[in-house]
């Protein structure tokens, strides 16, 4: 069984940062595109950014371009996204996910492995 297992999440006010963290225990993540989800209760999944195997393609959503920062280790089998200036519209499940394929995608039926979620709450 291929999964991914995200840490770094928590609860933090309003304006400050966390940085989230995304390694493959099965498998090596180096040779996979990987992406970043959210998802709140009632809503569809959001995807968030994306990074390509080798960290030079890159792509955000729009509501968190040049608040967040997704970057990759390759000699560490990582994958972090930093998130800073995080508002209340952040809170959510965030999700890794992998594929193979996937180059920069934030579209969540492309990505075949993933992570079992770290909570973000975000408070005033």
């Amino acid at each position: 069984q291929l999964r991914l297992v995200e840490s770094g999440g928590g609860s933090v006010q309003s304006g400050g940062s966390l940085r989230l963290s995304c390694v493959a225990p099965e498998f090596t993540l180096e040779h996979y595109g990987v992406g970043w989800f959210r998802q709140v209760p009632g809503k569809e999944r959001e995807g968030v950014a994306c990074i390509n195997s080798s960290g030079g393609y890159i792509v955000y959503t729009d509501s968190v371009k040049g608040r967040f920062t997704v970057s990759r280790d390759n000699l560490k089998q990582t994958v972090f996204l930093q998130m800073d200036r995080l508002e209340a519209d952040d809170s959510a499940v965030y999700y890794c996910a992998a594929d193979f394929r996937v180059q920069g995608s934030l579209d969540q039926t492309e990505f075949s492995i993933w992570g079992q979620g770290t909570q973000v709450t975000v408070s005033s």
